[in-house]
């Protein structure tokens, strides 16, 4: 009881929240409509739900039950041993987060939490490098995805393959930036010496860093038996996300997008007040020259990516079709569409899974200069890449 934080009942905090609280939704609401902005709140809510929310667990419960059976059979411990020389010095995590990288780029964000539930996967780390994991891991949601359809992009001038890879090692330059930058704030919270996994004082350290446990019986049942176990927890990962993707993804996505296409509002899903690309256009002076936008529609990418790293993407076929976009702006759009992969709609689910809540507003700052930096390096390296193509 000694530890609870109070505060009187009736303090200013309260009147300054309720003036930012009607500002945000009052003004949405006159440029809305009161009626159509909150048909279009629980419209989009109901939709990030079975559309977002479901496909989510969905790769979750795939990823869970996968890294079950990597567990099972030696592959985490084969991924660590192999990779340990490579991420320690880059990333200051074990090698068996090289697993969850995998696992990320060819899927999305949370995939990387199927894994942090795992037993054999957890005890290789000490505390303080869990909660990177949502920074390691979003760094490279949606990796395959991303970097497939940019491929396919039709550019004047060409260079599509190339402005890919350029995108692809930027946002790995983005993801060290993101981690060393959360890692200083987690050693703060947590010391460096805890390891995740409690071990008796008899049990001897190397030989649990070198033996892992598996189940009873022959091989089937073993792998039956780990599959159905990770996918398991891969429903407790998609039921844990469920607030933080639609309460968060859906003011993100009323911040961001704007009317239907006739350009009135209907009180449908997905519609907003397009604040964040006119922030962006604000800004421009500031982000064109850091990230050498061909033209300053250009901005809006990024932005939504914060949401949606697959609504980001749809916005580049027709902006290529009409000239706006070049293999330049691909390279930062493959970057820091991979690096962010909505960060803002998981972050903060991400974190309440590993039960590190308290650390959310720094991993969100740390991935926000992760990605800053993804872009940036992803403008000047296709620069210097082309002085030699």
């Amino acid at each position: 009881m000694g530890n609870k934080r109070t505060k009187k009942s009736i303090s200013l905090e309260g009147f300054v929240f309720l003036a930012i609280f009607l500002g945000i939704f009052g003004g949405m609401g006159m440029k809305m409509g009161g009626v159509n902005m909150l048909n279009t709140l629980m419209n989009t809510g109901y939709q990030l739900l079975l559309e977002t929310v479901f496909y989510i667990m969905a790769i979750a419960v795939l990823a869970g039950a996968i890294s079950g059976l990597f567990s099972e059979f030696g592959v985490i411990s084969m991924v660590n041993k192999l990779l340990s020389p490579l991420m320690k010095p880059l990333y200051n995590l074990p090698g068996a987060a090289a697993l969850g990288v995998i696992t990320t780029y060819l899927s999305d964000n949370p995939a990387i939490l199927g894994l942090a539930e795992d037993k054999n996967f957890r005890k290789y780390f000490k505390k303080f490098q869990i909660p990177a994991l949502t920074n390691l891991g979003t760094s490279f949601g949606m990796g395959l995805i991303v970097s497939t359809f940019m491929i396919g992009l039709k550019l004047k001038g060409g260079h599509a393959g190339t402005a890919v890879l350029v995108g692809n090692f930027s946002a790995i330059i983005g993801s060290i930036i993101s981690v060393r930058i959360m890692l200083h704030f987690t050693k703060k919270e947590y010391g460096t010496e805890e390891y995740c996994v409690q071990f008796e004082e008899h049990e001897d350290m190397d030989a649990i860093m070198n033996t892992r446990e598996i189940r009873d019986g022959g091989i089937g049942r073993r792998a039956i038996e780990a599959l159905l176990e990770g996918g398991k927890n891969g429903v407790d990962v998609g039921l844990a996300i469920i607030p933080g993707v639609i309460t968060i993804c859906t003011l993100v996505m009323m911040l961001t997008n704007g009317a239907s296409a006739d350009g009135t509002y209907t009180g449908a899903a997905y519609e907003g007040i397009a604040f964040l690309p006119w922030l962006g256009k604000k800004l421009e002076f500031i982000l064109s020259p850091l990230f050498g936008f061909t033209d300053a529609s250009g901005i809006s990418v990024p932005i939504t990516a914060l949401g949606a790293a697959g609504a980001a993407i749809g916005l580049v076929p027709h902006m290529a079709e009409a000239g706006t976009v070049l293999a330049n702006d691909v390279a930062v759009f493959t970057a820091m569409c991979m690096c962010w992969s909505g960060y803002l709609s998981t972050h903060v689910a991400m974190m309440s899974s590993l039960k590190a809540n308290k650390l959310t507003g720094k991993a969100i700052l740390s991935h926000t200069i992760g990605g800053l930096c993804a872009g940036v390096a992803a403008n000047w390296i296709f620069k210097l890449v082309m002085l030699f193509l």
